[in-house]
C-alpha cells in the first residue's frame, strides 16, 4: 500500500496541471481523471474511483464521441470497476459496448479488440457462464496468436484461462 500512497500524490499533481494549463474538459485531463480513478481502484477506494471515471467518460463522450478508442477504454475502465464492486448489471453492458466499439473502430483482429474479448471472458467465467467465456477467450486467444509472440504475458495468461473454462465445461 505504501507505493500507492506515494503514487497519490504525484497524479493528483498532474491533475492539478492539466486543469490549470488545459481545463477540465480536456482529453489529456480526462486522462488524469482515469490515471487517478485506476490508482484508487487498486486501492480497493472504489468510491473514489468510480466519480473520476465517470468524469473522464463523460468529457471523452462529449469531446471523442462515443465511438473512439479512449471513449471505448473509459467504457471498459468503468466496467471493471463495477465488476470489482459486485455491480455485474452494470458491468457487463459497458465491456459489451466496449468491444463493439473496438471491433468497429479497429477491427476483430487487433490487440485492444483481443483484451475485450479476454475482458469479457474473464468476467462470463466468474459469473458461471462457461460458454460464453469459452466463445471470448477463444476468440482473444485466436488474436494474440497472430500478433504476439508466444512467450507474451497476456499469450500465456489467455491460453490458461481457456483451459480452466474448458475444464468447468
Amino acid at each position: 500500500m505504501g507505493a500507492y500512497k506515494k503514487a497519490e500524490p504525484l497524479y493528483l499533481k498532474a491533475l492539478k496541471i492539466r486543469e490549470k494549463l488545459l481545463g477540465e474538459e480536456h482529453p489529456s485531463t480526462a486522462t488524469s481523471y482515469n490515471n487517478l480513478a485506476g490508482l484508487y481502484k487498486s486501492m480497493g477506494a472504489y468510491k473514489k474511483a468510480e466519480p473520476l471515471y465517470l468524469k473522464a467518460l463523460k468529457i471523452r463522450e462529449k469531446l471523442l464521441g462515443e465511438e473512439h478508442p479512449s471513449t471505448a477504454a473509459s467504457y471498459n475502465n468503468l466496467a471493471g470497476l463495477y465488476e470489482s464492486m459486485g455491480a455485474y448489471e452494470k458491468a457487463e453492458p459497458l465491456y459489451l459496448k466496449a468491444l463493439k466499439i473496438s471491433e468497429k473502430l479497429l477491427g476483430e483482429e487487433h490487440p485492444s479488440t483481443a483484451s475485450s474479448y479476454n475482458n469479457l471472458a474473464v468476467f462470463y467465467y466468474g459469473r458461471g457462464a462457461y460458454t460464453k467465456a469459452y466463445i471470448y477467450m477463444t476468440k482473444a486467444v485466436e488474436v494474440w496468436e497472430k500478433v504476439l509472440p508466444e512467450t507474451h504475458p497476456d499469450l500465456i495468461a489467455s491460453k490458461k484461462g481457456l483451459e480452466a473454462i474448458k475444464s468447468e465445461m
